[in-house]
Parts: structure tokens; C-alpha cells; sequence
């Protein structure tokens, strides 16, 4: 029985994800090929502790851009953890707002990487690249409520001490250098 796909969650339809055929023509499992290149890229909070030392794909041949897209596809099967993972690899350091916004549109997936990019703005109102990359998405309607993660579960959030009412900072989930 095949997975239900973040598309017709969000009551829309699926199409041929080319990231995804790219993907697996470079032997990566889906989702968990990405989940484990996600990963080995820097996203060490979403270990599992069975990845293997050798990257599966260089980033050469398989972008940050590309991972993160891969995973926020609306064409993926419906996973909250994949998710979370692609909008970890979204925020990557160094990556190209341009590049993301052109393969936001090829995977049909606009809505998607704008909500994501929305709670990193949110989240980090003086971090550029979210506003520079909400420039380039289109303006889309809002998505299906209760589908998509809630906001804070893209961030880690510290500083708070029961009883003591310590400020709550977040911390936008990337992959780490």
C-alpha cells in the first residue's frame, strides 16, 4: 500500500517529483536516504545513530537546495519528520535563494517552502535570507490547517527554568559545520 503523499494532504495533486527521481537514479532511499544525507550534512539532531560514515551522495552531485526541496516536496509521502528535516536543510548555510525558489516551483511545492520560510522569519526576524527568499516565492494561499508542523517544531528553545520565568530563546534547527 503506497503512502499518502504531503499533496493530498494538503488537497492537492502529486506530480512526478524530479528530485525525487534524481534521488534515487543516485541510489539515495526515499525518505530515508534523505533523512540520512540530511544527516551526514550537518543535521545531527535528527540522528539515529546507524548512518553511515561515508556520505551517500557528495553535494556535488546533490545540492543543499536539492536535499532540502526533496524533503519538503508535495509529491514525498506525508511525514512530519521529513519535514522538520527539510526545513532544517532549508536554512543550510550558503544556500542559494534563487536555487530554492527555482526548485520551490519545479517540485510544486511554493506553499510549502514559503510556510517554512514564514516561521523562519518569525523566528529569526533579522536573519535576511528568510526575507530574501520570501521575496522570491510567490504569494499563495494559506495551506490546509493542522497539516504542516507547528512553527516551534523547527526550533530547539532554551533558556527557560521552571519557576524562575527565564526568557524562552529559539534556535532555528540547521545543520551544523
Amino acid at each position: 500500500m503506497e503512502q499518502e503523499t504531503l499533496a493530498k494532504r494538503l488537497g492537492t495533486t502529486a506530480h512526478v517529483s524530479l528530485l525525487m527521481m534524481k534521488g534515487k537514479r543516485l541510489g539515495l532511499a526515499v525518505p530515508e536516504g534523505l533523512w540520512t544525507l540530511a544527516v551526514q550534512r550537518g543535521c545531527r539532531h535528527y540522528a539515529q545513530g546507524n548512518e553511515p560514515a561515508e556520505d551517500l551522495v557528495g553535494v556535488e552531485e546533490f545540492t543543499n537546495e536539492e536535499l532540502a526541496l526533496a524533503l519538503l516536496t508535495i509529491s514525498g509521502a506525508y511525514d512530519p519528520h521529513t519535514i522538520r528535516c527539510g526545513a532544517a536543510m532549508l536554512g543550510a548555510p550558503g544556500n542559494d535563494v534563487d536555487a530554492l525558489a527555482r526548485l520551490a516551483k519545479w517540485e510544486r511545492s511554493e506553499g510549502v517552502v514559503r510556510y517554512v520560510a514564514e516561521c523562519g522569519a518569525r523566528f529569526e526576524p533579522d536573519n535576511a535570507f528568510w526575507t530574501d527568499l520570501l521575496d522570491r516565492l510567490p504569494s499563495v494561499g494559506p495551506l490546509k490547517p493542522g497539516v504542516m508542523p507547528h512553527p516551534t517544531r523547527f526550533v530547539a528553545m532554551n533558556g527557560y527554568e521552571r519557576g524562575v520565568g527565564a526568557k524562552i530563546t529559539h534556535e532555528w534547527q540547521r545543520p551544523a559545520a
